[in-house]
């Protein structure tokens, strides 16, 4: 905002460059120095067109104004030029053409000339339309700088929405959180698993910056799961496992419906990220690429890093066991394009388990 503002501070303090073009020397004079004499203004002189072709496109004109009859470029091409750089398309120009050329006024038109002066020079017609043409500008550029204007605000707007949205999957995760001994890193984790496997695999940022917010709300639906299941110590009878695997179908009931894409996606992923790539898994026996993409990539973030950290009914694996419950699920468990991508940025891996750990993990590393 400070910027666009400096910005058009400079360009009110600075004159209005008004380009003469015309291979006439008196000509040229005459109307450089009628430009000269409006307050504001700064007249740019060229006999050969393409010098101030090349001026035109290295600078910002206020005004162009072309006489017709020129040698190696006359006035209609140089304004077809000047208008095939988009920066032009508000940029008024006057071309100077003899009172009987109609013809040649038709095809300026149709190649973007705003207005015209006849020749010979009238100094009391020069003026008020110069002046009108760099009124039509200032109107140009007041409007350019309320769209910029516009368009900041809109981008702080947006960026606020996205704040708050945030904010409320954070609250919506941690939620899920004081119900469950997974803690608040493994939920970092797994979202930076997430976004990696989604990046690696050739999906863009976008897609892996909407992963990386939307995947903490995997086990949201795990609200609904009664303390006695979710905080049993000891293994799940089968009657109490049908019940937790209740909470994919919970999640999505809870964020189907929001009119946030990013909570949406957090729907797709709660429901999805515990069925298996041979149709094994569960709510619902999804196999293969009816999984949409988002569940097989969270189903091996998640697994992975709850395999690998400490709960207080199972102490954490190492790493090379994990790896291999990955390998060995390649296909039955898990989508193998995930794994493998996954297993192929170790590196990257490596440093996201290193950032993100809890008091206890980050003890034990040290």
């Amino acid at each position: 905002m400070e910027t666009n503002t400096a910005t058009m501070d400079s360009r009110e303090s600075a004159p209005m460059k008004v380009v003469v073009v015309d291979d006439t020397p008196l000509n040229l004079v005459l109307m450089g120095k009628l430009v000269d004499r409006l307050p504001g203004t700064q007249a740019h002189t060229f006999e050969r067109p393409i010098e101030a072709l090349t001026w035109c496109l290295e600078n910002e004109a206020d005004l162009i104004i072309v006489d017709y009859m020129m040698p190696a470029m006359d006035g209609v091409e140089f304004i077809r030029r000047i208008r095939a750089n988009r920066r032009a398309d508000d940029l008024p120009i006057l071309m100077v053409t003899a009172s009987h050329e109609r013809s040649v006024r038709y095809e300026a038109l149709e190649c973007g000339a705003n207005d015209f002066l006849t020749k010979p020079i009238d100094g009391h017609e020069f003026e008020p339309r110069v002046r009108n043409m760099l009124k039509l500008r200032e109107a140009h550029l007041a409007t350019r700088q309320r769209a910029e204007t516009l368009a900041e605000e809109v981008r702080k707007a947006t960026a606020e929405i996205v704040d708050r949205e945030r904010e409320t999957i954070t609250r919506l995760s941690r939620a899920a959180e004081f119900r469950d001994p997974e803690t608040g890193a493994h939920i970092q984790r797994m979202s930076h698993y997430s976004a990696l496997i989604a990046e690696r695999l050739g999906h863009g940022h976008a897609f892996a910056q909407d992963l990386l917010m939307a995947a903490p709300m995997h086990d949201v639906g795990k609200l609904g799961i009664p303390d006695t299941i979710l905080l049993k110590p000891g293994r799940l009878t089968t009657d109490e496992f049908e019940v937790m695997k209740r909470h994919p179908q919970i999640g999505y009931d809870i964020l189907k419906e929001s009119s946030s894409s990013i909570l949406r996606l957090g729907a797709t992923i709660a429901l999805t990220h515990h069925e298996k790539f041979d149709g094994s898994g569960y709510p619902r026996g999804l196999a293969g690429d009816s999984i949409p993409l988002e569940g097989r990539i969270v189903a091996v973030a998640d697994v992975f890093d709850a395999l690998t950290s400490e709960r207080p009914y199972k102490p954490a694996w190492p790493l090379a066991r994990a790896i291999g419950l990955l390998r060995e699920g390649r296909g039955s468990h898990f989508d193998p394009n995930c794994v493998d991508v996954f297993l192929q940025s170790w590196d990257e891996v490596q440093l996201i388990r290193q950032r993100f750990q809890d008091e206890h993990e980050s003890a034990a590393v040290a």
